[in-house]
């Protein structure tokens, strides 16, 4: 039966049986410290770099302000875009397991790399005070940044997309002996790194302003080496899925077979479309894609004909014809859309925590005593703490709650939790421009207005507001939908629609090094050298305008939206015990 679920609905499938064998010993709880190390010690290098990477690229070397934002949202805009890369790789070739590996090794060349240019002073511009004019770094000097980073975003891209998919895999929900369920484990997973987070927005970006850069890199580049060791330690634990062949290439054959059938009238009844059980059960253990009405000039391409000349024991031609479950894999895809572009201003309007959000903070009082000033990279602990304390209670009491109201075992289904975290970052931004205006009220009210360098007497924990709203909108959205792409795409598509998921944080970067560039180039809200000169409440406030249009647009597309329907299947486990499951 076709399940058609938005705000408040409930999913259910159909019975067919398909049989797949599940190794007890591999797989589960007993993996997770192995796989989730590796994940967080890219999350201690990536986020102890690039939350303060604005700071090191205007006081080390000496960029301008919206040069060294945009830098930042291009890096991470690119680090989010890779995993396109690493989950082709890993769907098609070499599976999640090496192309972890692989990545996490580039990764660290890449850290490497970033610690020399940070340690050798040859490598970034001569240090400059007071009222010196600063001495931008040169073309060799920035080409070693950018080297260093490329590499980051490479090795980022294949272990983003994978370690969330092949950490979801090492649990099989259908069997009742196994507790864990993957809902689950993806509030978990995210709680650990931002576990990670908070390390590295507390103690990394500490040793980064107060110690010196070379060890602040120096410390995440050694985790980093030692988390390959620690991955690889855990190898005989995995549960390995072999990789199914290019998803990209299955997607290309649909189209292609659509298009020439594409004069051929469309056939009523589903049964007669071209169903091949042998063929699809080797790139989806899971079962058969229910036919859906949804996109159904896609039909055609499982519409037998005579040139087909296909018998029922033959392979057919795939760039001719193709089965239900192939058509239906790539209307997967095409439903995920959509929704995978409303996240993309939920990413834009994040973004500014690392940009414009720090630079506020670099102007603010920021003693917590007398003796010690909090780093302003390290605002963003309260963003961290917010997601974490909202991912417990949504764990502990929030599911608990809504499942007696609405009958489903993950209490919200994705799409509401998706929506409830888009309504609180439209409140984060809107704030953020007050407490700009709130600001600027400081520094007139001082005469430190033409004072881009002096320190406001307001404190930095008027941001925290922000920051605080931020956390828990990512503790909705950000979880929502990594677990929607996970959850809804095909089985033999998952690391490329969890890459999905960074892909729309990476439209949401290039998203705002665009806003920026645009607003800097026709309006003075976004001066490069006296922020107080600036209006930036007005850019916050854009955003907000946008991210209203933006949460009009989801409620519209969750509405419509149809959750991908099994026929069911039959698990065999080794003791001979045999469970029936409809997904």
């Amino acid at each position: 039966m076709e399940n058609k679920d938005s705000f408040g609905a409930s999913e259910n499938g159909d019975d067919q049986s398909n049989k797949t064998l599940v190794d007890n010993n591999k797989g589960g709880i007993k993996t997770m410290p192995f796989i989730i190390i590796n994940e967080i010690c890219e999350k201690l290098a990536m986020v102890g770099f690039s939350k303060n990477m604005v700071n090191y690229l205007t006081n080390q070397l000496h960029m301008p302000l919206t040069k060294a934002a945009n830098t930042v949202t291009n890096f991470n805009g690119t680090s989010s875009l890779t995993p396109l890369l690493g989950a082709f790789i890993a769907d098609s070739y070499a599976g999640k397991f090496w192309t972890i590996t692989v990545a996490t090794a580039i990764y660290l060349m890449g850290m490497i790399v970033l610690t020399l240019s940070a340690a050798m002073p040859q490598l970034r511009p001569p240090p400059c005070e007071g009222n010196q004019v600063c001495q931008e770094a040169n073309g060799s000097q920035t080409a070693i940044l950018y080297l260093a980073l490329m590499l980051a975003a490479l090795g980022s891209g294949g272990i983003r997309p994978c370690v969330s998919a092949f950490g979801a895999e090492q649990f099989v929900e259908e069997d009742p002996r196994n507790p864990h369920k993957t809902w689950v484990f993806f509030n978990w997973y995210y709680f650990a790194l931002g576990v990670a987070v908070l390390i590295a927005l507390t103690v990394i970006v500490y040793i980064q302003d107060h110690v010196g850069w070379s060890f602040g890199l120096g410390i995440p580049t050694i985790t980093m080496a030692l988390s390959i060791i620690v991955f690889l330690i855990g190898y005989p634990l995995y549960r390995n899925l072999d990789p199914a062949g290019s998803p990209y290439t299955r997607v290309f054959q649909v189209c292609a077979a659509a298009f020439r059938k594409r004069k051929i009238p469309l056939i009523s009844d589903p049964k007669f479309l071209y169903v091949n059980e042998v063929l699809d059960g080797s790139i989806s253990s899971d079962g058969l894609l229910h036919h859906t009405n949804q996109f159904k000039f896609l039909d055609k391409a499982a519409i037998v004909t005579e040139e087909d000349g296909v018998a029922s024991s033959e392979k057919p031609n795939f760039w001719r014809l193709n089965t239900v479950h192939r058509v239906e894999e790539l209307k997967c895809i095409f439903r995920m859309l959509p929704i995978w572009g409303a996240g993309i201003l939920f990413a834009a309007a994040d973004a500014q925590q690392n940009t414009f959000s720090l630079q506020q903070g670099n102007t603010m009082d920021k003693h917590l005593s007398k003796s010690f000033e909090i780093p302003s990279a390290s605002m963003s602990v309260f963003a961290k703490l917010s997601t974490l304390i909202v991912i417990v209670l949504y764990d502990r009491i929030l599911v608990h709650v809504a499942r007696r109201f609405t009958g489903l075992d993950r209490g919200i289904n994705v799409l509401q939790r998706m929506g409830i975290g888009f309504f609180i970052s439209i409140l984060a931004t809107l704030v953020a421009g007050f407490v700009e205006v709130k600001r600027k009220h400081a520094a007139l009210a001082d005469g430190l207005i033409d004072s881009p360098k002096s320190i406001i007497p307001i404190s930095v924990f008027w941001l925290v507001p922000q920051y605080s709203l931020h956390g828990i909108a990512e503790a909705f959205t950000a979880i929502g939908h990594l677990e929607f792409f996970y959850d809804q795409a095909p089985e033999s598509m998952r690391s490329t629609a969890t890459a999905l998921f960074w892909t729309s944080i990476s439209a949401g970067d290039y998203t705002s090094t665009l806003l920026v560039t645009l607003v800097h180039k026709y309006t003075d809200w976004l001066p490069n050298k006296n922020l107080n000169k600036g209006k930036l409440e007005y850019f916050y406030w854009l955003i907000t305008f946008l991210q209203a249009l933006n949460f009009v647009y989801y409620l519209i597309c969750s509405k419509f939206y149809t959750f991908k329907v099994f026929h069911s299947r039959k698990i065999e486990r080794d003791e001979g015990v045999e469970v029936t499951s409809s997904v």
